[in-house]
């Protein structure tokens, strides 16, 4: 079992799903080779969750990390769940369109991917880039 896998199976048991009772563990490789993990934390005034995704992330750029080189997310589902479009582009913040992204079930289905096609077009620095 690949690290990103073990560690992104570990964290989902620590979810916090009263509400769904779906639980999301990811795991983020940084360029460091450091790994980051979170896991979804719901809130009973939705939306003020947070995601697994964005949990992982928030680790990463607490311990001044910020370039995102593997992610690997995983769900009770059947399946392979696909980031959250705010999730999308969140990662995008951090990763170049060639960052893999493997999404899988807890029964091992899994499903690989880059963030390129998870978010085509994704919103960037080079838009807010202004012309004189």
């Amino acid at each position: 079992m690949s690290v990103l896998k073990e560690a992104a199976v570990a964290v989902r048991e620590n979810a916090h799903a009263p509400y769904s009772n779906f639980k999301v563990g990811a795991a983020i490789r940084s360029a460091s080779g450091a790994v980051y993990v979170g896991c979804n934390v719901e809130n009973v005034a939705y939306p003020e969750g947070t995601c697994a995704e964005a949990g992982a992330i928030a680790a990463m750029a607490a311990a001044g990390d910020y370039e995102i080189a593997e992610v690997y997310v995983v769900a009770g589902s059947p399946m392979p769940v696909t980031p959250c479009g705010g999730c999308r582009q969140k990662l995008a913040e951090f990763g170049a369109g060639d960052v893999v992204v493997t999404m899988a079930t807890t029964g091992g289905m899994e499903q690989m991917t880059t963030l390129a096609d998870l978010l085509p077009g994704a919103f960037s620095q080079a838009f807010l880039d202004t012309q004189k």
